[in-house]
């Protein structure tokens, strides 16, 4: 009775259009109210608490930081300074679209930020020089998702605030699998352009000097300061995350107008965004928090758990099936809001078969990439669509990022085969 309630009103909810948000909300209540003798009064009490957490208030100060830098315009020097690094590497600028979105999603926590922004500078300047437009979209998708990955994340933040679990340990968790999956996507463009040379123009060769590459990456310090300014803080136990958002937007801000192009109706431009941004994912958040509550009190998760120990089922039988149902899910919901929808279930399922909080964190921001670059709700997908005007549709973007779709599946298996890739970081520096 319980699980057709759940999925009936969810499923009905969903039908008319109602905000996810909403539709998680009024499942919540229901549940509280049929199965748990009225009890929807919990129900204030868990939002309160939730919306009063300290940890929580990073959220919009992480959103207004991504903001500022995609608004100021900083990632076209990045752009300009890394490319030199990669000229004589085969596919040439499709290696530097990946090492953009990873300095950019190390300052943005945000993945369609860092699609929007680089792809914004990479695409034109790409298209008119000859590269394959197919690679090009597949590498801003692909790494356009470094964004969630890379810390500071949104996902992780989220995650972390959710489920009580240390957020400055999940930035740590997340650093070495996001360069991993960053060299992952370069290794895949570097076999591609070997393999096929038409997929990148042969453009004159021109000789930099190791000092010049030097002179060209230390141009950008400004960023290396910002980075610094939000994880350096943290990770050295001067700031808690909110106080190092705090800083991040200060310093995002300042490095805007002296060193970007951010204006005063820009800045105001981005508070905006912001606010608009953080509502949305506000509403969402209070929905799932409620029906998490529901969940918890009629003790959902302690079933599930006891039912697969009955069944004898191994708990990495259990890691796939789950795997599965985000891949599916993925289809449907954008990311953010599949894992505040999935958490109350998962998180509680998965840690009571054994595995670290803060590997599945990483675990299901992997998961998260993944539904961001899966059609038809993909969001990446859309965003990369929109920067090349609708010159590449959506059916071969998507079709173009299949290959760093796999590459994600893969690191999901490398880090559940080697654990530590994420666990050695929090474990050894926090």
């Amino acid at each position: 009775m319980f699980w057709t309630t759940l999925l009936s009103t969810l499923i009905a909810t969903a039908a008319t259009s109602a905000p996810l948000g909403a539709a998680l909300g009024l499942t919540g209540l229901i549940i509280l109210q049929f199965f748990v003798n009225g009890a929807t009064s919990l129900a204030l009490n868990a939002v309160w608490n939730v919306l009063n957490e300290f940890t929580l208030s990073a959220i919009p100060l992480f959103i207004i930081m991504g903001e500022v830098m995609l608004a100021s315009g900083v990632s076209q020097r990045i752009y300009a300074a890394l490319s030199t690094v990669f000229n004589r590497v085969p596919g040439n600028l499709l290696h530097t679209n990946i090492a953009v979105c990873t300095v950019f999603g190390a300052i943005s926590g945000s993945s369609l930020s860092t699609a929007a922004a680089v792809g914004a500078v990479a695409y034109p300047e790409m298209s008119q020089r000859g590269y394959d437009r197919r690679m090009v979209v597949g590498s801003l998708a692909g790494g356009g998702t470094l964004g969630l990955l890379i810390p500071p994340s949104l996902s992780l933040l989220i995650y972390g605030s959710l489920t009580e679990t240390s957020i400055g340990q999940l930035f740590l968790g997340g650093i070495i699998p996001g360069l991993l999956m960053a060299l992952c996507f370069m290794a895949y463009i570097l076999v591609r352009c070997l393999r096929d040379r038409s997929l990148y123009p042969v453009e004159p060769e021109i000789r930099v000097s190791f000092l010049q590459k030097l002179k060209s990456l230390l141009s950008i310090w400004p960023v290396a300061g910002l980075v610094f300014a939000v994880m350096g803080t943290i990770v050295l136990g001067i700031a808690t995350p909110t106080e190092a958002a705090g800083v991040g937007v200060v310093s995002a801000i300042a490095l805007g107008f002296l060193w970007g192009d951010l204006t005063f109706r820009k800045l105001v431009g981005c508070f905006r965004q912001a606010a608009i941004t953080y509502g949305s994912i506000g509403f969402v958040v209070v929905g799932a928090v409620i029906l998490a509550q529901s969940i918890s009190i009629l003790g959902v998760p302690q079933a599930l758990i006891e039912s697969i120990e009955e069944l004898g089922w191994d708990r990495y039988w259990v890691l796939l099936l789950v795997i599965l149902c985000y891949v599916l899910l993925g289809c449907l919901f954008d990311g953010l809001s599949l894992m505040v929808m999935t958490l109350p279930i998962v998180f509680p399922l998965l840690t009571g078969l054994g595995f670290d909080p803060i590997w599945l964190g990483v675990i299901v921001t992997i998961l998260i990439e993944i539904g961001q670059v899966t059609p038809p709700v993909g969001l990446n997908l859309s965003v990369i669509v929109a920067v090349t005007n609708h010159e590449i549709g959506l059916g071969k973007t998507a079709l173009a990022t299949v290959p760093y779709w796999l590459l994600l599946l893969l690191g999901i298996l490398l880090l559940t085969l080697l654990p530590d890739l994420v666990l050695y970081l929090p474990q050894n520096h926090f």
